[in-house]
């Protein structure tokens, strides 16, 4: 497969790109700063400069010309403001999917978060309600288009080694996953097509990856 990972700098990203390789796909990984592309090249990436924040659709769906999928694992980041929740978290997703659906690429992953359908607790932390906002407002866009499209929402993330052991379903507890284990997910369900059309919560555990994946998109 050609996959085209959108914040292709992330440690999710940089992940799945590694794995991607690894097996004889092809990634490509869409950066803002062009200093992070000696980085992707080392993951076995291919680096393509293209800040989703100052750009166009055409521009974009350029760069996704012969791609089998999409990856929006693209965010602003601790330390942004609310409005770059909004700008990235939110309205780059929308870009990616016009993109897509310009260039003819039907599969698209969204890298959501757990927590958007709930209501913040009283006192959180106001850029963080920005950045949850933001990322449903962005699976909104993205599952009313017709794309193939997966949502994956994982729980607090880890820098931890993978597990190969994970809780996946529509509603998942709260808990951690490791970014490792995310990405050996998103690889599981660029394989399985019957992940299409579903949302799906992610959370260390005690299930096999696979196994989990499989299940979950039975």
């Amino acid at each position: 497969m050609r996959v085209v990972i959108a914040g292709g700098h992330g440690k999710i990203a940089r992940l799945l790109e590694r794995q991607l390789a690894g097996r004889g796909d092809t990634a490509v990984g869409l950066i803002r700063n062009p200093e992070h592309a000696a980085a992707l090249t080392v993951a076995g990436a291919e680096p393509v400069v293209c800040d989703l924040e100052h750009t166009d659709v055409a521009e974009v769906a350029g760069h996704l010309s012969g791609a089998d999928a999409v990856v929006f694992a693209a965010g602003a980041g601790p330390g942004s403001g609310a409005a770059r929740k909004d700008t990235v978290d939110r309205a780059a997703a929308g870009l990616l999917a016009d993109a897509a659906q310009r260039a003819g690429v039907r599969r698209y992953l969204l890298v959501s978060s757990m927590g958007v359908e709930r209501d913040p607790a009283p006192g959180t932390d106001e850029v963080f309600v920005a950045y949850l906002r933001a990322k449903k407002a962005a699976e909104d866009d993205v599952t009313s288009r017709d794309l193939d499209w997966t949502v994956l929402r994982p729980g607090r993330l880890t820098d931890e080694q993978p597990t190969g052991r994970v809780t996946l379903a529509r509603h998942a507890p709260r808990g951690a996953v490791t970014r490792a284990d995310v990405a050996q997910v998103l690889v599981a369900l660029l394989d399985r097509p019957a992940s299409a059309g579903r949302i799906l919560e992610l959370v260390g555990g005690n299930t096999p990856l696979g196994e989990a994946v499989a299940t979950a998109t039975a």
